[in-house]
């Protein structure tokens, strides 16, 4: 029996000029990219949370919203990366689209093989496993492919941030990740120092999945330092 063919990775394109995504179209499908456009930052973002696709072509310059605010949205609820392709070539600019949470810039007019090389890196990044996308903590269920948080076999409705500070913890079990590290990483670098939005999140968190959110057993603080996830938390008699 043959091996059935590799599932093509899933690209989105989101730029506002015509030619420049009938170009990336017709260019990424003969490498063999499974290949959706959309010419507006608010419809790119729906695009995204329907079809989850592996990569994000990203024009900074776009009719209803910029595309940093398209990057920003992104990163409430995941990690896929973004590639910034844009007519913008200032180093202010390119740091900024970085800090915000693009993975990697090019400038237009751009060589389709830089582009090809450089979207080889990005999907080259070893994706989950299906035993690593699936974490557990007491009764609480973690589907970071599905985004689905379950608590004892009943789904939690979890916000946009909800779920990005979750995922965050899930992916570094017992590691302490600093208030300044998780509030970059969710809300961008110019929010490192508003420790206020990590404890109401936090609380929701411990709300919605610890059984006693004043004494959790899973969603720890490091006092004065940050917060952690203890998966191996022993039961309480």
């Amino acid at each position: 029996m043959q091996n059935d063919p590799p599932t093509p990775i899933k690209m989105l394109v989101i730029d506002e000029e015509p030619q420049i995504r009938r170009l990336l179209k017709h260019s990424l499908e003969g490498e063999g990219y499974d290949v959706r456009t959309a010419e507006e930052g608010v419809a790119g973002l729906n695009d995204a949370a329907f079809t989850r696709p592996d990569v994000v072509i990203l024009d900074l310059s776009l009719p209803d919203i910029s595309g940093l605010e398209v990057i920003r949205r992104l990163r409430e609820w995941t990690g896929i990366p973004i590639l910034v392709l844009t007519v913008r070539a200032s180093q202010p600019d390119k740091i900024l689209a970085l800090d915000t949470g693009a993975n990697d810039y090019l400038t237009k007019p751009f060589d389709p093989s830089e582009l090809f090389a450089r979207l080889r890196v990005l999907t080259r990044r070893p994706r989950a496993s299906a035993d690593t996308a699936l974490v557990s903590f007491g009764t609480v269920r973690v589907d970071l492919n599905g985004h689905i948080v379950t608590k004892d076999g009943r789904e939690i409705p979890l916000t946009a941030r909800e779920y990005a500070l979750l995922s965050l913890l899930v992916k570094n079990p017992g590691k302490i990740l600093s208030h300044k590290q998780i509030l970059r990483e969710i809300w961008g670098p110019r929010c490192e120092n508003r420790t206020n939005y990590l404890r109401v999140y936090m609380g929701r968190l411990r709300q919605k999945l610890e059984d006693s959110p004043n004494q959790p057993r899973f969603l720890r603080t490091a006092c004065g330092f940050g917060y952690r996830l203890d998966t191996e938390a022993a039961p309480i008699n």
